[in-house]
C-alpha cells in the first residue's frame, strides 16, 4: 500500500508569490500612481513643459528622490507635475484606466482610489465632468482587467483639500455620484494649521446623507489631529493615523500602556490606513524597522496595508507586504488578517465585503499557506 504524499507546505513569501495573493487597498491617490511614461506622454500632448526630466527612468528616480526628503510639504510638491497632466477628459480617463490595470496585475481585488476633483479644473472642466471622466476610466480599466482574467472592484473617494474652502462642495459631489462609483469622501493636504474641524459642514453633510468618509489625520501632525477627526468630525477611518502611538507607551518589559484616545480608537475598531513606505518618506516615522505597524498589529488595532502614492514611493501593494513580512517576520496568516481588516473597513455594502472575504481572500490565502 503506497504512502500518500505529504501535504504541500506554504508557498514562499516572496515578491512573485505575494503578487498572486488577493489584496485589498484602501488608501491610494490617483495622482500619486501614474506611470512615468504616461506622465511624459500626457505632458507632451497637453503642452506642459515643467517636468524635471525627459525620459521615464530619470523621471521615476526624480519623483522617488524628491518624495523622500523627510518632509510632508516637500512630498506634496511632487504632485504639481502629475496633476498638471490630468486636466483633460483623455488624461483623466487614461490615468484611471491604467491605475486599475496596474493594481489588477499586482493581485489587488478591491481598491478605493482617491483624488481631489478641485485640482483638475485648469482647462475648463467642471467638477462633475472631472468625476464623470475619471469614473469612465475606472470602468474601462475594470472591464479590461476582467477580460485579462483579473477580477477587481474599484471604489472612488473624492478628496477635498484641507487648505482650501471647497470641502462642502466636494462632499455634495460625493453624495451626488455615490450610486455611480463614488463610495466616500476624504480631506487631505498639509495637516499643520489646517485642522479637520474647519470642514465640519462637509462631514455633517456626509453624515446627514448616511455616507462614508475618511480623514487624513495623525501623519505629520499628532494626537490633536486624530482627536478632532474622531471626536468632532466622526471619521469612519483614519488616513494614516500612525501618530496614535503618541498615546501609547511601552515599558521595559514590553507591556504597552494605552491612553484614552488610543484605547478609544482600538475599542471602536477605527481602521488605520497605514502606508509604511510613505510614512518613512514623509518623516512620520524614522525607518521601516521603527515603524509602529507591528506594535499596532500586536495590540490588535485594525491595521491595514496601503500604498499611498505608488509613483512617489516606487512601490506596490505586493512590495509593501513583502517589506512588512521581511521586517517583522510575518507569515501568510498575518497578511491574510491585514487584508481581511481592509475588506471589513471598505466603504461598500456588508454583503459585498463578506463575499470578497469568503470567496476570494480566504481561499486565496489558504492555497498559499499550504
Amino acid at each position: 500500500m503506497s504512502t500518500p504524499p505529504p501535504p504541500p507546505g506554504p508557498a514562499p513569501l516572496d515578491l512573485p508569490t505575494v503578487r498572486t495573493a488577493p489584496k485589498a487597498l484602501l488608501h491610494d491617490h490617483l495622482d500619486g500612481g501614474l506611470r512615468p511614461a504616461t506622465v511624459l506622454e500626457l505632458a507632451h500632448h497637453c503642452g506642459y513643459d515643467g517636468l524635471p526630466a525627459d525620459d521615464a527612468d530619470t523621471l521615476a528616480g526624480w519623483f522617488a528622490e524628491a518624495a523622500g526628503s523627510g518632509s510632508l510639504e516637500r512630498y506634496l510638491q511632487t504632485f504639481a507635475h502629475t496633476v498638471a497632466v490630468m486636466q483633460t477628459p483623455e488624461g483623466l480617463q487614461r490615468v484611471a484606466r491604467e491605475c486599475v490595470a496596474d493594481l489588477a496585475a499586482d493581485g489587488v481585488v478591491y481598491a478605493e482610489i482617491r483624488f481631489a476633483p478641485e485640482q483638475h479644473l485648469e482647462r475648463g472642466l467642471t467638477l462633475d465632468e472631472v468625476v464623470h471622466h475619471t469614473l469612465l476610466g475606472f470602468e474601462d480599466g475594470t472591464a479590461q482587467a476582467r477580460d485579462a482574467g483579473h477580477d477587481i472592484r474599484i471604489g472612488c473617494l473624492l478628496t477635498a483639500m484641507r487648505h482650501a474652502a471647497r470641502s462642502r462642495e466636494i462632499a455634495e459631489l460625493a453624495v451626488r455620484f455615490r450610486d455611480r462609483g463614488v463610495v466616500g469622501f476624504d480631506i487631505a493636504g498639509a495637516e499643520a494649521g489646517h485642522p479637520p474641524s474647519r470642514h465640519l459642514d462637509a462631514f455633517e453633510h456626509m453624515r446627514a446623507n448616511n455616507a462614508h468618509f475618511t480623514i487624513h489625520a495623525g501623519e505629520a501632525f499628532g494626537l490633536p489631529s486624530i482627536h478632532e477627526a474622531i471626536a468632532f468630525c466622526g471619521a469612519d477611518r483614519l488616513g494614516h493615523g500612525v501618530r496614535i502611538t503618541d498615546d501609547i507607551s511601552v515599558d521595559d518589559d514590553g507591556r504597552a500602556r494605552l491612553g484614552r484616545l488610543a484605547n478609544y480608537v482600538r475599542d471602536k475598531r477605527i481602521p488605520l490606513e497605514l502606508c509604511p513606505s510613505s510614512n518613512v518618506q514623509t518623516g512620520a516615522v524614522p525607518s521601516l524597522e521603527r515603524h509602529p505597524f507591528d506594535l499596532l498589529a500586536r495590540l490588535r488595532f485594525r491595521v491595514t496595508v496601503n500604498t499611498d502614492n505608488r509613483l512617489m514611493s516606487a512601490t506596490s501593494m505586493s512590495e509593501e507586504m513583502v517589506k512588512l513580512a521581511s521586517t517583522f517576520d510575518y507569515g501568510w496568516s498575518d497578511l491574510e488578517r491585514f487584508t481581511i481588516n481592509a475588506m471589513k473597513s471598505a466603504f461598500i455594502p456588508f454583503p459585498d465585503r463578506l463575499r470578497v472575504i469568503e470567496e476570494v481572500v480566504k481561499p486565496g490565502y489558504a492555497l498559499l499557506a499550504g
